[in-house]
């Protein structure tokens, strides 16, 4: 089976946590800004779309070549083997970016690199008319980043955070992969206890249980390369086969939503189901302040609202003070807030034990984390 140089493209700030993933997957790879490259085999393409839980794309790089002219990136486009991936009636648009390059037109390259392509295919193909573009879409992407052009088929369709479980979803949703990625940043085990406070249409909670019954992200949803003729559809009917067959359907989680607004809450139980993993979560409406637990050693995750709007910043502070003061007092929980909010210690009323910048889209937020106590080691035998 063919091998290809594969890249999974992930929000900057947690690259590191989709390498660990597809090093646990069993590839070895190489960690850059905002990417993470590996190599594989159609099964492995299969395999990293339906179980990556915080990357955003898995994509074969079809060529990688330095231009600095337009000849030259029409050139070393047109050298290449389009016809190894693409079919007579292929729709591939061609996306583009450049960065700090002589060729900084994007249109211009995406242009060019089509007309290259459109050649290639019609010498290969006998074709004297233009390409029909009816058949199944291959999405590809020119990429220029200091004179170094990158060409890339993408294999997944819409992104991989779009899991296939959010029936609805609140004003500011969260992602699913970087709900998946906080999860990950947390010391939470699966048998200890896990709340979020301001769960809104229920993401955290709902990646969390699919990570505590280690149930594969993708595994609600289709992706581009099942409908592309040239794929070998067995291997998703055997990668997803194997998905179900690592499905921890007898552990018992202890995982709590709340929210103060009972309309998201029903929104939550909703997607949950949809998740299968409805059974696995309790969903309560109720206020902040109004949490109290005899439980130890859990872990408490949340993005309350930042307050980035006129006239809501006042509000959110006075969250931000709530929850200290709810929150402080339990010492063997671990704590973590994401916000824009910079200041958001002095409104809690301690200062974090680490702090982790991440973004919320294009949004620059901070990961506060607050480490509760470790419980005490059992007694050697």
């Amino acid at each position: 089976m063919k091998t290809f140089k594969l890249v999974a493209t992930a929000a900057s700030g947690i690259e590191a946590l989709v390498g660990k993933e597809i090093k646990d997957l069993g590839y070895e790879c190489q960690v850059e800004n905002g990417k993470v490259f590996f190599e594989g085999t159609e099964k492995d393409i299969a395999k990293t779309n339906l179980w990556l839980r915080t990357a955003d794309r898995v994509k074969i790089i079809v060529g990688e070549f330095d231009a600095y002219e337009f000849d030259e990136l029409f050139e070393k486009t047109k050298a290449l083997p389009w016809e190894d991936l693409l079919p007579m009636d292929a729709n591939f648009p061609v996306a583009g970016k450049s960065i700090k390059s002589k060729l900084y037109s994007v249109s211009d390259c995406q242009s060019i690199v089509k007309k290259a392509i459109v050649d290639r295919l019609s010498d290969v193909y006998h074709r004297n008319t233009r390409l029909p573009e009816t058949g199944s879409l291959y999405q590809l992407e020119v990429a220029l980043l200091k004179d170094k052009v990158t060409l890339t088929l993408d294999t997944t369709g819409p992104s991989l955070f779009k899991r296939g479980y959010r029936t609805a979803k609140g004003g500011a949703p969260l992602k699913e992969n970087m709900a998946a990625a906080l999860v990950q940043l947390t010391n939470w085990r699966k048998d200890r206890p896990f709340y979020d406070p301001v769960c809104g249409s229920g993401t955290i909670v709902i990646e969390a249980a699919l990570i505590g019954h280690n149930i594969a992200p993708g595994s609600n949803r289709s992706f581009s390369c099942e409908e592309w003729e040239w794929f070998d559809q067995s291997v998703f009917e055997e990668v997803r086969a194997e998905a179900e067959a690592a499905v921890d359907h007898d552990i018992e989680l202890d995982i709590m939503g709340t929210d103060i607004d009972g309309t998201m809450i029903d929104i939550a139980k909703v997607n949950a189901d949809e998740a299968g993993v409805g059974s696995s979560i309790t969903f309560k409406q109720m206020q902040l302040a109004d949490f109290t637990t005899e439980k130890e050693y859990g872990v408490i995750l949340a993005n309350p609202p930042y307050g980035e709007r006129l006239g809501e910043e006042e509000e959110v502070q006075k969250l931000y003070k709530q929850m200290g003061q709810v929150y402080r007092p339990l010492k063997t929980w671990s704590k973590y807030i994401i916000t824009s909010d910079l200041a958001f210690e002095t409104f809690y009323g301690e200062k974090a034990t680490k702090k982790r910048k991440l973004y919320n889209g294009a949004l620059r937020t901070d990961l506060f984390q607050f480490w509760g106590e470790r419980p005490p080691r059992a007694p050697r035998k």
